[in-house]
């Protein structure tokens, strides 16, 4: 199980790093998109600050799953921008659904892999007791 995670993380660090990079240096062409997809990323083009905005998060985020820090950050982090990539490949562009596919899986596998990080954001209720006897307040002041 650990040299699976470390695979999943090794892989879905390196194409988010690749892709956050080639936002920047355009080392890898862009493959001609459906007209639908097209309209979509030159609408999102025309902003001027959202692709350096991805370029930056998905390198950043890559080369945190990289170097193995802040594992469990970089993976909310990119869980939107997964599920956005697997729609637009869903109803826009599915030629690309089968890469799509792949990342969802080792970004589910990863959160699956990490989910003892991910406990505490998925309580229900938060325990009173903590922050009335200051206990959560002094572990967030280090």
């Amino acid at each position: 199980m650990k040299t699976a995670t470390h695979v999943a993380r090794i892989l879905l660090g390196l194409v988010f790093f690749i892709a956050g990079i080639n936002v920047f240096l355009q080392i890898i062409p862009m493959p001609p998109m459906p007209p639908a997809a097209a309209r979509v990323v030159g609408g999102l083009a025309s902003s001027g600050y959202f692709f350096p905005l991805l370029g930056a998060v998905e390198a950043l985020t890559g080369a945190a799953l990289l170097a193995r820090r802040f594992v469990p950050l970089a993976l909310v982090v990119l869980a939107p921008l997964i599920l956005n990539i697997c729609l637009i490949h869903l109803f826009l562009a599915p030629a690309g659904l089968p890469l799509a596919s792949v990342l969802l899986a080792l970004e589910l596998f990863l959160a699956w892999s990490y989910r003892a990080a991910f406990a505490p954001l998925l309580r229900a209720r938060d325990d009173d007791t903590q922050v009335r006897s200051g206990t959560m307040a002094s572990s967030v002041a280090r």
